[in-house]
């Protein structure tokens, strides 16, 4: 895609994006065999609901209808959400995912792995995980130091307050759901 192309689509775009309460994070036009392929990435503090993915997916499909912004040839629109896999290069993307573990290449530090805690103007305030039974510590990391960052995918995370060890079922019997088939009663 030309950064032309690429620049009036934008243009074309982001105020629809923007009136709609969203940001728009990513165009992107490939080949989808004989047609195209255009991917809208929106997103919002909140993240976005499907209700407003499809009243912003109407919007994009008949502008671009009444736009000469794709050309004559056949084109597929795609609207989404970012995923997890995504780099995050903007305070709000850090903001927006406060609490959770990220990877960080730091320019000067090398690589780290820790939890957004806050974020301010500058950067962020992290919490270490703690290795081998010891405690996490804080760090800071400015936006100028980082050079790569995304999230790191987290499977078991505990929530705050919870014990790390599970493996305990009669200590969490009172905590079974009632609508669970699967538990009996004697």
């Amino acid at each position: 895609m030309s950064t032309t192309q690429s620049e009036r689509l934008r243009a074309l775009l982001e105020p629809l994006v923007v009136e709609a309460g969203l940001d728009l994070e990513e165009i992107t036009v490939s080949a989808a065999g004989r047609r195209r392929q255009l991917l809208v990435v929106v997103d919002a503090d909140e993240g976005v609901d499907l209700d407003a993915m499809a009243e912003v997916s109407r919007l994009i499909s008949a502008t671009l209808d009444d736009s000469d912004a794709m050309g004559d040839q056949e084109y597929l629109l795609e609207v989404s959400s970012p995923g997890t896999d995504r780099p995050l290069t903007e305070p709000r993307h850090f903001r927006r995912n406060a609490g959770r573990l990220v990877r960080l290449q730091l320019k000067e530090r090398g690589e780290l792995i820790a939890r957004i805690m806050t974020v301010d103007d500058t950067g962020l305030d992290l919490e270490v995980p703690g290795v081998k039974g010891r405690k996490p510590k804080p760090a800071r990391a400015d936006f100028a130091d980082i050079a790569k960052a995304r999230i790191e995918v987290e499977f078991s995370r505990k929530a705050d307050g919870e014990a790390a060890d599970d493996g305990d079922a009669e200590a969490h019997a009172d905590e079974s759901d009632p609508n669970d088939e699967s538990t009996e009663e004697a």
